[in-house]
């Protein structure tokens, strides 16, 4: 990130006031193809369409040196399954309609693929390799006729999604627009596409929603999904994708509004039992975690964990490599800088939130209070970068 971008992103936070980024607004019309890697910048990608958050399409010319393309398909076009097996013939992986493989985290040996430097600034999958017990990084598989349901991604999170092989149809609807999609009883539904939806009775609000976006993703294709947007995704054909899921500076607002809407169902869910059960709240945020998979105790270290790595990377003078790179957001103090106005912002509201004050944060390594103290501290001196 360079100094223009960061001044750039930070007004725009300026002018959201803390509200969540892309929240309810109207549809672009159409989903941009960007056709090549020599003209479009990281700087391109954030301000047309991260901080916007709206979707777009890359060419297969940017995925055309992976690994995966090279081996795992045939000269058809199809899923290579003999060298898939020869390959990862020993790999447990799980079986479904469509199935979570994460083998972008247990092995490179082939040069599957190769991070694209506009999904590079990662916070989700930087902060469960540093625990070493998950991830947020998947290969998809499912034969033609297979799709995932109407849902927005874990956590509101970005994701990305490449096809190795095959065509997939996507359905994106902005935030807000799922409303519209409720049925009678309050229900999103299953298949946007199920002529159930034309039953005014059932889906009585169905009239308002405004048509989804359509996108066809060919083979080698890179489809960037914005934050909160809903969608449903097709198999055209035989399909293998790799897709990540990810968390930075630009949508951590929009996890954090999502993470006190899961709050809230479940105390709804159990207020009935809020002034008999002991610990009512603390029990919120057990079943809060077993259903969204974090609560706020959570949070709080995901926010500590990053935001220590970069202050310690400001502190040495460095951004998070050795050398200053405006087209690498990998690189560069700027993009250090930025990511701690952002968990600051957010932390802020963590710290004021009366749930999260009554956690019993005795315990905690580094107080929430001092650590936004060094983040505010961090920021005027960083303000002239």
């Amino acid at each position: 990130m360079d100094r223009e971008t960061r001044v750039f992103a930070e007004s725009h936070f300026r002018g959201l006031r803390g509200r969540p980024a892309g929240g309810v607004g109207a549809s672009p019309g159409r989903v941009d193809f960007i056709e090549g890697p020599d003209s479009f910048s990281y700087a391109d990608f954030f301000k047309g369409y991260l901080l916007p958050n709206v979707p777009c399409v890359f060419s297969s010319a940017f995925t055309e040196g992976w690994g995966s393309r090279r081996h795992w398909v045939t000269a058809t076009g199809k899923p290579d399954f003999e060298h898939l097996l020869r390959q990862y013939g020993e790999v447990v992986v799980p079986v479904a309609n469509c199935g979570d493989w994460h083998l972008c985290r247990d092995s490179l040996a082939e040069d599957v693929f190769t991070l694209p430097m506009y999904f590079s600034s990662d916070w989700l999958n930087e902060y469960w390799d540093i625990l070493d017990v998950d991830d947020y990084r998947f290969i998809y598989m499912g034969p033609a006729g297979t799709w995932s349901p109407f849902h927005a991604d874990i956590f509101r999170s970005f994701s990305w999604s490449v096809n190795i092989c095959g065509r997939k149809k996507w359905f994106f609807f902005p935030p807000g627009q799922e409303e519209a999609l409720r049925d009678c009883h309050g229900g999103l539904p299953y298949d946007v596409t199920s002529p159930a939806l034309l039953d005014s009775q059932l889906y009585p609000m169905r009239e308002h929603c405004s048509p989804p976006l359509e996108v066809t993703q060919e083979a080698g294709e890179m489809v960037f999904v914005p934050s909160g947007w809903h969608h449903q995704v097709h198999n055209l054909d035989d399909t293998i994708s790799i897709n990540h899921n990810w968390v930075n500076g630009c949508n951590l607002a929009n996890m954090w509004h999502f993470l006190q809407q899961e709050l809230r169902a479940v105390q709804q869910e159990v207020s009935e039992w809020r002034d008999t059960m002991p610990d009512w709240h603390q029990h919120c945020q057990v079943i809060m975690r077993s259903c969204s998979g974090i609560n706020f105790e959570e949070f709080y270290h995901f926010l500590k964990i990053i935001a220590e790595r970069r202050l310690l990377l400001l502190a040495k003078g460095m951004g998070y490599g050795e050398v200053e790179d405006s087209q690498d957001t990998r690189l560069g103090r700027q993009q250090a800088a930025f990511d701690v106005s952002r968990i600051a912002e957010v932390l802020a509201s963590v710290v004021a939130h009366p749930d999260f004050q009554r956690l019993d944060t005795s315990m905690f390594s580094l107080q929430p209070e001092e650590l936004l103290q060094q983040l505010e501290e961090v920021m005027v001196t960083t303000a002239s970068l």
